[in-house]
């Protein structure tokens, strides 16, 4: 029995950024993050080289983007106070945070997906079309995946398996979550505010 004392602990995995997860994610954000690249800078080139009859209509609507944008915004704050939450050890905001985030982040969807509805034009009505519902669609995607990390995540913290030392796939899911709104903010820039300078 001492003899088993005495011997040293096998090592119980990597610690917050130190995981190999962590690298591993911000290679898939440099991997997608390339995809939107190409696709928004597919939109802008069709945007300079052709006039304003590529598009099917007057640029989209603030109307329900706007706000969706806010809350996206407001999902990432909470993700982060999550995130906050489980490395100062404060459990109810680590919870709270990451409930909240999940919330928002089905809210957007919903709302895209209304979105989507309202638009006079499909996938199929012309180039422009094409583009946006392939770079909104890819987003959309991007953050029904993330909201599938935050709910895993949830549940496992409700189960108590992260602490302030052990809790790598909370940064690594808020590193992933974190990208989603920031590829958020490129898409709404070029496809509903630049049509209007432009």
């Amino acid at each position: 029995m001492a003899e088993l004392a005495l011997q040293p602990r096998l090592p119980v995995g990597a610690i917050g950024r130190k995981s190999l997860g962590w690298w591993g994610v911000l290679t898939l954000i440099a991997t997608e993050g390339s995809l939107f690249a190409y696709l928004l800078f597919c939109y802008l080139y069709y945007a300079v080289q052709l006039d304003r009859s590529w598009m099917p209509g007057p640029p989209p609507s603030l109307r329900l983007a706007l706000p969706n944008t806010i809350i996206l915004l407001l999902s990432s704050v909470a993700v982060w106070a999550g995130e906050r939450g489980v490395i100062r050890g404060r459990r109810g905001l680590h919870l709270a945070g990451l409930a909240l985030a999940l919330l928002l982040g089905t809210v957007f969807v919903g709302v895209q997906l209304l979105e989507w509805h309202d638009k006079p034009y499909s996938f199929r009505s012309g180039l422009y079309a094409s583009l946006y519902f392939t770079t909104t669609g890819f987003h959309m995607a991007h953050v029904v995946l993330g909201l599938v990390v935050l709910l895993v995540i949830l549940i496992a913290s409700c189960l108590r398996y992260y602490d302030t030392r052990r809790n790598a796939p909370v940064l690594i899911g808020s590193a992933y979550w974190h990208f989603v709104d920031v590829v958020w903010l490129f898409v709404f820039t070029v496809y509903y505010l630049t049509p209007r300078v432009m």
